[in-house]
């Protein structure tokens, strides 16, 4: 968008356009398309190929630690720039959006920087390493009037929003009971140490963590996902999915916001490479008294606290006269009837969105607020991290809405993570 400003005011600028210079589909100037920074060139990265597939965008640059990765990224998006430090991405004028496709401990540090460098931000789930970390991002992005879209993909799955507003608009009745579930952890992870890789900048993939001996299995996608130094685990990883369905609901549903209170039992390895929580049990409870319960698969299975509780992941929601069941592969109700009744809800309507990433090129270009927008993600994600506390502590955890902290003071103090001086936020 910005270089084509520039290239308007050029004396004699050609008025026969190569389709190339148009997009893939050869029918959208380059003034109308988003150029996207892509920040990780790793398993969540695939996704970003749809920023070529559709013909608002491109990607123009990328980063990555490691030179195998970004290179390979770099051919296959027209031999774009890559780049070692992200933060030279960042630097460049001529990029409207990045794609934050990292391991989870540096999602919140980049964004900031990047808000901050006037990009707006499309971030994989889930969003902060801490508590402390959700609350700064959406501080920074709103003083800074960001886009952002959350990478939680269900909002833009039409089944998914189709159930939820048969909920909203009364059809189960009122809401009496809330499930949530999603894959259990792992633990394990091999503690031989080993030379870090040609090409691979160890330091900056450790960023914001604790400096830590090179093992192959600490920079795997298990790795990633069930160090404690990285990330709090699928509760959060996985759990941001059924989660954010949820979240959805409950924006809509006046002022439910996330649950005040959280108390239950999990399991994890401390001595472990992987040592995230790998199972869990949580009871938590809205203002209003409604419960909510959020279990790891193997434990929604075999408690089989409800009849549509099922299968490897879910939000369930109960209703004085019927329930529905939203998840990434699908969706199920109580009857064929009410099912029926979702072709015409009600008055109630979310928003529609039929591809996460366009629905954040569209925003870029519109400045409309987009389908995942952060100040849900914020809400989602403290869930989870509270519900982690919560097992870790053995206590009961509760929320003070309007001061947004934990009540209690000590135990407040696991709203925050250290990090290494450098990159503090």
């Amino acid at each position: 968008m910005k270089r084509s400003a520039a290239a308007g005011a050029v004396v004699g600028f050609p008025t026969i356009i190569p389709s190339t210079v148009l997009g893939q589909n050869g029918n959208v100037a380059p003034s109308n398309r988003a150029a996207i920074g892509l920040i990780a060139c790793g398993s969540r990265a695939s996704y970003a190929g749809m920023y070529q597939r559709y013909e608002k965008s491109e990607i123009v640059a990328v980063a990555d630690p490691r030179k195998k990765r970004r290179d390979a990224f770099s051919a296959k998006f027209n031999n774009c720039e890559a780049y070692n430090d992200f933060r030279e991405l960042l630097a460049r004028k001529d990029i409207d959006g990045v794609h934050i496709a990292t391991p989870d401990h540096w999602h919140v540090p980049i964004a900031l920087l990047a808000a901050k460098a006037g990009k707006d931000i499309y971030a994989e789930k889930p969003l902060g390493h801490s508590i402390d970390q959700d609350l700064k991002a959406r501080a920074i992005v709103d003083k800074y009037k960001r886009v952002f879209q959350y990478g939680a993909q269900q909002r833009s799955q039409t089944h998914v929003r189709m159930g939820i507003e048969l909920a909203l608009n009364g059809h189960i009745g009122d809401v009496k009971e809330l499930y949530v579930w999603a894959p259990n952890g792992r633990s394990g992870g091999n503690k031989t140490p080993a030379p870090v890789p040609e090409g691979f900048d160890y330091d900056m993939w450790l960023g914001p963590a604790p400096e830590a001996p090179f093992y192959p299995d600490r920079v795997t996608g298990n790795g990633v996902w069930h160090i404690y130094d990285y990330a709090i685990g699928f509760i959060a990883g996985w759990g941001a999915h059924p989660m954010d369905m949820l979240q959805w609901w409950a924006d809509n549903q006046g002022k439910m916001d996330i649950p005040v209170k959280y108390e239950g039992t999990g399991a994890w390895k401390p001595d472990d490479l992987y040592n995230t929580v790998t199972s869990w049990d949580v009871n938590c409870t809205y203002a209003n008294g409604i419960p909510m319960r959020f279990m790891d698969t193997r434990k929604a299975n075999s408690a089989k606290p409800h009849p549509g509780v099922a299968g490897g992941h879910g939000t369930l929601l109960v209703g004085t006269e019927g329930w529905v069941r939203v998840s990434r592969d699908g969706w199920m109700t109580s009857s064929e009837e009410l099912r029926q009744k979702a072709k015409n809800p009600g008055e109630k309507r979310l928003k529609v969105s039929r591809d996460q990433i366009q629905n954040f090129v569209d925003c870029i270009l519109t400045r409309e607020e987009p389908v995942d927008n952060l100040h849900s993600a914020v809400r989602s994600d403290v869930a989870t991290h509270l519900s982690e506390i919560a097992i870790r502590t053995g206590k009961v955890i509760e929320w003070d809405k309007k001061k947004e902290r934990i009540k209690d003071k000590e135990d407040r103090k696991r709203m925050k993570r250290t990090m290494r001086k450098q990159w503090a936020i």
